[in-house]
């Protein structure tokens, strides 16, 4: 039977580079107060081992990187089976059987078992993240039992709008999107993200890093998005060189709104697969 009301909490803060253990420590607290107020899943940041300072981002993945079936991971599903919580544990460094470096998002549920990951597909040009990354070759939904398809991606992944159509087609009522966004991308957070979630009819559950490093400023703005489009929970902002303190938010979501006739259900009704692609005579 799935679940209609669920109880979703994010966890923004910043995390600092270079410092695992420091933010292991952080996310496990989150961890905690968020079992604590009732969260029954609870979304981390993307890289929050080990920060996201673009200038030192290859130095401190590579610090950082663990395979899967690492130390860090086993604590995560310690924690997330203590709890009884699902943990989506936004993206760590993970080190591959080959050595290479993958942007890993990994979520584990309420038995501590990991459920799902997804490894960054779009690797953003402007913090050169293919220098220190190797791309995921594919676009993830796995079925949570009790609450149905869910979508999991990182950040820049969610740009695309072939992202979010794919995921929805595929069933997902729910994105959940880790990130480390930056200030200068404030009008895609606020135009691009809202669109996906209206026009899919899909909650999106975002986790923003949020804070100034040496070389940037990371957003924040965490926040739950309703298949409306609507913010129903946000976290707050920094503005360039600023700061915020480590903030919790937590809504109760109605899994059922997806359902209710709207934008994405028109679409569907009316939509034309045939159209959307480069072939075929041009119209005048």
């Amino acid at each position: 039977m799935t679940k209609r009301y669920l109880h979703v909490g994010v966890a923004q803060w910043l995390a600092v580079p270079g410092e695992p253990e420091q933010n292991l420590q952080s996310a496990l607290a989150f961890v905690h107060h968020a079992a604590e107020a009732g969260v029954e899943l609870l979304l981390l940041p993307e890289l929050w081992p080990c920060g996201y300072d673009p200038v030192t981002l290859e130095r401190d993945v590579r610090a950082a990187a663990e395979p899967l079936d690492g130390p860090r991971c086993a604590r995560l599903a310690q924690v997330s089976q203590s709890h009884r919580i699902w943990l989506a544990a936004g993206s760590i460094p993970e080190r591959a059987e080959d050595g290479r470096l993958y942007n890993t998002a990994v979520v584990f549920d309420p038995r501590g078992s990991l459920v799902a990951t997804h490894r960054k597909a779009h690797l953003y040009p402007p913090t050169r993240e293919s220098s220190v990354f190797e791309p995921g070759d594919s676009l993830t939904t796995f079925d949570a039992q009790g609450l149905g398809t869910i979508g999991l991606l990182v950040c820049f992944d969610g740009d695309f709008p072939e992202v979010a159509r794919t995921l929805a087609a595929r069933g997902a009522r729910m994105v959940l999107a880790p990130a480390a966004y930056e200030v200068e991308g404030a009008t895609a957070w606020d135009v691009l993200y809202p669109a996906a979630a209206l026009a899919n009819g899909q909650w999106w559950i975002q986790a923003n890093q949020c804070g100034t490093n040496r070389s940037c400023t990371l957003l924040g703005g965490s926040r739950i998005l309703a298949p409306t489009g609507t913010v129903t929970a946000e976290a707050r902002r920094a503005h360039p060189g600023g700061h915020a303190p480590p903030e919790l938010i937590a809504h109760r979501i109605d899994m059922d709104v997806v359902n209710q006739e709207g934008l994405s259900a028109l679409l569907d009704h009316t939509r034309r697969p045939e159209l959307y692609v480069d072939t075929g005579p041009r119209g005048r």
